[in-house]
């Protein structure tokens, strides 16, 4: 059973002896703290969170790591391209450190979980002064004060309580768009991903903890708000009386505003008619659902441990496409896990064209130490498997291109998020999750505006507001 419980309030008086302790030893006017996040968004929620404990604290940020009291790098370990990035920048620190010794640099996140990883970092790295787990977080603040006061080096790694810490304040990046865990860990066991053996099991959070959270934002006025989770579909494991992912969407989805709700990531083991139903009959919920299917191919399928076939995950999406005309359906695609043959690659290719995707999240198999895929046989070649993903790739963007093509002279609810590269234009997503560019001043961001779209580029919109 998942146990809910408080921070502490010992804890939250580490905070304040941290803020004490910084009145001291600041560099300028204020204690400033870098945050570079690597990997998922849950990573990101992670890190507003340490943000948020640290701004308890008295600290301020910044975007540059010279300017930092404090140096934290959030990590993933999804990929071995991840770890090499934060490895390189991690080792660019060193002569920053040795110009400014009263620097603390930390490092947590999901690669800290690996003995492998934490190892190489006692090691080669004895300027990082603080390595935690993911199942640390709650202890941030006590954690952060003895690396100030000892100066010692702190390791603190493979610690799963299997609690839900609740009460940790978040210092979120954005205004209008944010991101609500609801559940941490995943009991899935997918041969090729690292992510049970670094994040633990599945523990989910209560109900009305969620809710509130999401009338909070909702009030502070997130226009766009997604639930995160490991596999959000299994919310609710370990909770009595068990809430589905449904039950909560649908309560959720009760609270008045003007918001797009959205979640990921969503297994299709356990992608229920509810859950589509919940989508079809709401006010909020987004038209968008991200549904990793992996493999065309029933043997992948085996081999990765997905617990699914084709057939069920194409029964699925025809159900969504059924209830809901307009869902824009995306997934995650691995190229070249161990043994997939050519007619297993054509598998995939030939589901891709049945679905009909509007975007991929495409990546080359990457082995990561500890899982069983990492040891089965691998005879396709690096080179073969480079030309398999870029076949994928112009299959889908012309899947793309046409789907895209097919909305010119609609006119799309487009929530505004940023400048465009282009001086002028602004850049926006509509419900199904596809940008769209558009002339318009700075003030519209964080607002929704209604666009007519007029040219398709690719995987890109153009359009016009027609709300004038």
């Amino acid at each position: 059973m998942s146990e809910t419980v408080k921070m502490s309030e010992a804890q939250t008086e580490y905070l304040n002896l941290v803020a004490e302790l910084m009145t001291i030893r600041k560099r300028g006017d204020v204690p400033l703290a870098y945050i570079r996040t690597y990997g998922c968004q849950q990573n990101v929620a992670d890190s507003e969170r340490i943000k948020g404990m640290l701004h308890e604290a008295g600290y301020s940020f910044t975007e540059t790591p010279e300017d930092a009291d404090f140096i934290l790098f959030n990590t993933c370990a999804v990929r071995e391209h991840a770890e090499d990035r934060v490895f390189g920048n991690v080792g660019a620190l060193k002569n920053l450190k040795r110009r400014h010794p009263q620097i603390l640099i930390a490092l947590c996140g999901c690669m800290m979980e690996q003995e492998h990883v934490a190892k190489r970092i006692r090691e080669s790295f004895p300027f990082v002064g603080l390595v935690f787990g993911t199942h640390c977080m709650h202890e941030f603040p006590e954690l952060l004060y003895k690396s100030l006061v000892d100066g010692s080096r702190i390791f603190v790694r493979d610690n799963d309580d299997r609690l839900v810490h609740e009460g940790i304040p978040a210092f979120r990046d954005g205004s209008f768009k944010g991101w609500l865990p609801i559940m941490y860990g995943c009991d899935n066991f997918c041969t090729y991903c690292i992510v049970p053996y670094v994040r633990g099991r599945e523990r989910s959070r209560k109900p009305d903890i969620i809710i509130e959270e999401a009338r909070d934002m909702i009030a502070r006025g997130y226009k766009d708000i997604t639930l995160l989770g490991q596999n959000v579909n299994s919310y609710g494991k370990g909770l009595d009386p068990r809430p589905t992912f449904a039950g909560l969407l649908r309560e959720i989805d009760k609270i008045d505003g003007d918001y797009w709700l959205r979640f990921m990531t969503s297994h299709p083991k356990d992608c229920t008619r509810e859950l589509i139903d919940t989508i079809a009959g709401s006010r909020h919920i987004s038209l968008h659902l991200h549904l990793p299917f992996q493999s065309g191919s029933d043997r992948v399928l085996k081999a990765m441990n997905r617990r699914y076939d084709r057939a069920k995950y194409l029964d699925i999406v025809n159900y969504a496409k059924e209830k809901i005309p307009d869902v824009s359906l995306t997934s995650d695609v691995i190229v070249g896990f161990p043994g997939e043959t050519r007619e297993d690659f054509e598998q995939t290719l030939s589901l891709i064209r049945e679905v009909g995707f509007t975007s991929l999240f495409t990546f080359i198999y990457s082995p990561r130490k500890g899982t069983p895929a990492a040891e089965m046989d691998d005879p396709v070649s690096d080179e073969e498997k480079g030309r398999w993903f870029r076949e994928l790739l112009a299959v889908q963007e012309e899947i793309a291109a046409e789907r895209c093509a097919s909305m010119v002279g609609m006119i799309e609810k487009v929530l505004v998020e940023e400048k465009a590269k282009q001086d002028g234009r602004l850049c926006g997503r509509t419900s199904g999750n596809i940008i769209v560019e558009f002339s318009g001043d700075d003030s519209l961001i964080g607002t929704f505006r209604n666009v007519k779209i007029t040219q398709a580029r690719n995987w890109i919109l153009n359009g016009e507001l027609a709300d004038q």
